[in-house]
């Protein structure tokens, strides 16, 4: 058996829903609010046109996997091996930060119940706790 070792860029601290919002999604919320400068931009429309092309969407294969109801905190992680997915994630981390957008890198070896799984990335529903 495989082990991996999940890797992750996420916000610190969780939204209304509990869950940690991802690299993509906090770019995608400044874009969202116009507070990306037109180089930021074109970065974002160039890296996630890169990404579609070479990484599956989970809710392409499955639309329930992020399903509020059904998994209302499914989360993706990235394989530790998906090391040229994870190469491209540096420009992302430096606009968050030009805006003062907190995101952390977080390991694990076992996130929580996998939901999704391909070559590259898991979704997880994490454990429960407390």
């Amino acid at each position: 058996m495989i082990r991996y070792v999940y890797v992750r860029f996420q916000s610190p601290a969780p939204n209304a829903r509990g869950v940690h919002p991802g690299v993509f999604g906090l770019i995608n919320v400044l874009a969202k609010h116009g507070q990306l400068s037109p180089e930021e931009e074109r970065f974002k429309e160039e890296n996630h046109a890169w990404f579609h092309a070479n990484l599956v969407d989970p809710s392409d294969v499955d639309p329930h996997v992020y399903g509020r109801t059904l998994n209302p905190k499914a989360t993706a992680w990235f394989k530790s091996t998906a090391t040229h997915l994870l190469e491209r994630l540096p420009g992302y981390l430096a606009i968050l930060a030009a805006h003062g957008v907190a995101c952390v890198r977080v390991e694990e070896i076992d996130p929580g119940t996998v939901i999704y799984d391909d070559p590259h990335q898991v979704v997880v529903v994490p454990y429960a706790t407390g």
